[in-house]
């Protein structure tokens, strides 16, 4: 569903049971994903890939050469830059046009949250489930599961894939204790998955035994 009021340009590519709202606005060869939402007054820039089921809020603002993976929320008038060096004109005074600067996007992993009025600072990649809090400005990677807030953003903890911070487990979760071969247990109190944090990264519990060490596997890189 499209809203009459919403400029979408012929180019861009709609999912059928995407819904773009009341004045919003998808550039030229923009892809809209599955079920997918696009709230009042947000725009989309050209060429953007938003994945399947994703929630982007009203009034955000995605520049290109952004890219979202499945699942990913974005909140109202959170934004995503796309320049090294913001100027109106070259050092000559001339207005810059677009042979005088190269976009540079952010990635944004499965499934992860980025809060209302957040400004992530291209290029930046947000890993997979990671959590970006509310007014943070990001200007680095965010790794995997990370829970960051703050000016500029700093992990200040963990999140599952409820997006509730996860916890040290006790004999009640059913924790093992750590050990500096295993890493640091992790719980969600809401499902009551572990995960174990190893070398500043967090992994599920199940894939941690097999998860390979000092460099990432594929999944890793079409997630994160």
């Amino acid at each position: 569903m499209i809203e009459a009021s919403a400029d979408v340009s012929p180019s861009a590519q709609i999912a059928g049971s995407a819904r773009v709202w009341h004045l919003a606005q998808v550039r030229e060869g923009a892809q809209i994903g599955e079920e997918t939402i696009v709230g009042r007054g947000a725009y989309v820039g050209e060429g953007v890939r938003v994945g399947a089921r994703c929630k982007i809020q009203n009034y955000a603002l995605i520049y290109e050469p952004a890219s979202l993976a499945d699942g990913v929320f974005v909140g109202p008038a959170a934004v995503f830059t796309n320049d090294h060096s913001p100027r109106a004109v070259t050092p000559q005074g001339a207005l810059k046009t677009t042979a005088d600067w190269e976009p540079v996007g952010v990635s944004v992993g499965r499934g992860a949250s980025i809060g209302a009025r957040a400004v992530c600072v291209a290029p930046v990649r947000i890993g997979a489930w990671a959590m970006v809090g509310a007014g943070a400005v990001v200007t680095g990677d965010v790794a995997p599961y990370a829970l960051v807030v703050g000016v500029p953003a700093r992990r200040v903890g963990w999140v599952g894939e409820a997006g509730v911070p996860l916890v040290r487990p006790t004999r009640a979760t059913g924790g093992r204790g750590d050990d500096e071969a295993a890493g640091e247990e992790w719980v969600c109190p809401a499902t009551r998955a572990r995960y174990v944090e190893r070398e500043g990264k967090l992994t599920p519990l199940g894939e941690a035994a097999t998860a390979p060490t000092g460099r990432g596997n594929e999944r890793d890189k079409e997630e994160q």
